[in-house]
């Protein structure tokens, strides 16, 4: 008998991996496909992992020993993005058109999806879900795709309204959390009672600075009014620090003191803040606040202006500079001039043209 050897026949050698490698994962995986993008012809789609083209990588992943959102979560891909090439995704739906036929369990289950769909919270639990998860790098492509054909006068005004919008809820929701039908019947009633725009803030949890920015476009009128009555409420503090020594001189306010010593007897604000016991700088800051411009060494340039005034009456002129400038026309030296009028050459040369 003649003995027959059977052989079974070798697997075929895989083909060698023909595409680059692309890089590595941070765990030093690597891949050979962009990360963010599907490499396909059609009908096959490029494993990232192995670079072998695939009909269905979804299929492959388990060879690999990956689920497909372990895959899209390490190279980007949203994931709802098909692993599969054109031919397979329809072979697919022509299989599950009759299911969806005649099986109850997936008639009824597509039913429920398109009823959530419907009403809104599928979106919304998609929403929920991907909150806080990092944005795939093939989503963000294609977010800076879609912007790169949107001008950018579009975008800023998009951006600007969408602000507005927020902002004006969160009004609304603070007045209304405060027990105030508005922001501005809030703001009122509080900065009426003596609060700061910024203590509104706190007290409603904002940001301190957050009335400051955004009630003026929320309510000009009403910002206006705050920063007036914050002006005053700032002032009316300021000037208590002088209350004694205003009264003690025997002025009703600080208003009327300082124009009586700088305005009417000119003494300069070093003189003002040493009898009132305030810093110069104070003293500066209390003029400005009440409207009255300080003038650098008050006294000296007073005693000028009455010299210049009593020189020119008796020399029979208005001022110095109109005789200075009618003598000189007339031929008269300097030295005649100063003879006549009984001051320095130097004196009467500061008012020639």
């Amino acid at each position: 008998m003649t003995e027959v050897t059977a052989f079974r026949r070798a697997p075929e050698p895989k083909s060698p991996v023909l595409r680059a490698v692309a890089g590595c994962l941070a765990d030093g995986t690597p891949f050979y496909a962009p990360v963010g993008e599907v490499v396909t012809d059609g009908n096959l789609v490029v494993c990232h992992l192995c670079g072998e083209p695939k009909r269905s990588v979804t299929a492959h992943l388990r060879g690999h020993g990956w689920t497909k959102q372990q895959y899209c979560a390490a190279f980007g891909l949203e994931y709802g993005q098909s692993l599969e090439g054109s031919a397979t995704r329809k072979l697919r739906s022509a299989a599950f058109t009759p299911r969806l036929l005649f099986e109850p369990a997936v008639r009824d289950g597509s039913a429920a999806g398109r009823a959530r769909a419907r009403s809104g919270s599928l979106s919304r639990d998609a929403a929920t879900a991907a909150r806080g998860r990092p944005l795939p790098e093939q989503r963000r492509r294609k977010a800076v795709s879609a912007l790169a054909g949107v001008p950018r006068e579009l975008i800023a005004a998009a951006s600007a309204e969408r602000a507005a919008r927020q902002i004006a809820g969160t009004a609304r929701r603070v007045a209304a959390a405060n027990g105030y039908r508005s922001i501005t019947d809030l703001v009122r009633a509080r900065v009426a009672a003596g609060a700061s725009l910024a203590a509104v803030s706190r007290d409603c949890g904002l940001h301190k600075d957050w009335l400051s920015r955004h009630l003026p476009a929320l309510d000009p009128a009403t910002a206006q009014w705050a920063a007036a009555e914050a002006a005053r409420v700032r002032a009316a503090a300021a000037d208590e620090r002088w209350r004694g020594a205003v009264t003690r001189l025997g002025f009703a306010d600080v208003r009327s003191y300082l124009r009586d010593r700088h305005a009417v007897r000119h003494l300069t604000v070093n003189q003002i803040a040493a009898e009132a016991g305030v810093s110069h700088h104070a003293a500066q800051s209390a003029l400005r606040r009440h409207g009255i411009s300080a003038e650098l060494y008050a006294g000296r340039r007073h005693a000028a202006r009455e010299r210049e005034a009593a020189v020119a009456a008796n020399v029979g002129f208005s001022s110095i500079a109109e005789y200075v400038a009618r003598r000189r026309a007339d031929g008269c030296t300097w030295t005649a001039m100063a003879a006549e009028s009984g001051q320095p050459q130097t004196w009467l040369r500061r008012y020639s043209s």
